[in-house]
């Protein structure tokens, strides 16, 4: 992913938040924001066969300390007109690919319990389960705006 990526990122982003049942966020960030939140690697954009972007998987640390070094939170958007056509199932499985040979031990991520097709991709990933957030924090967007909603912490961790 690159700064030229950013206005179809930010399109799929958009799409996701407008759901509601993708993140807490509200509005994306801008790009200088976004860019200094997420590490260069692994950061990734799928494209079909043409070049159109379809999605993109970055992360961030979860700490600074160097204990952590190897732990991230990822995100994964798709795009509203590429969603069950495999497009996840690929780009998580080369973000885990890029994240591994970055020295990542851990990835994780917090996903809403209603977002079941999120949650079903990260399964077949390997991700499991750790925990449950109960209501973590109220939404602001969609159908459940002004409820409290809990969120489920999955982690996949690398075989080695």
């Amino acid at each position: 992913m690159t700064a030229a990526d950013w206005p179809i990122v930010e399109r799929i982003y958009r799409e996701g938040i407008d759901t509601g049942e993708a993140t807490f966020e509200t509005e994306p960030p801008s790009w200088p924001t976004f860019d200094s939140g997420k590490l260069p690697e692994p950061r990734l954009v799928a494209v079909d066969e043409a070049g159109h972007i379809l999605g993109w998987a970055a992360a961030s640390r979860v700490s600074a300390r160097a204990v952590y070094r190897g732990v991230i939170e990822h995100s994964i958007y798709i795009a509203a007109e590429a969603r069950g056509r495999g497009v996840g199932h690929l780009l998580l499985a080369d973000f885990l690919a890029a994240a591994d040979e970055a020295g990542f031990w851990t990835i994780q991520a917090s996903i809403f319990p209603e977002n079941v097709a999120s949650l079903r991709l990260h399964a077949a990933a390997g991700f499991r389960e750790v925990g449950r957030r109960e209501r973590i924090a109220r939404a602001q967007l969609g159908p459940q705006a002004g409820r409290w909603r809990d969120t489920v912490l999955i982690e996949r961790r690398r075989r080695d």
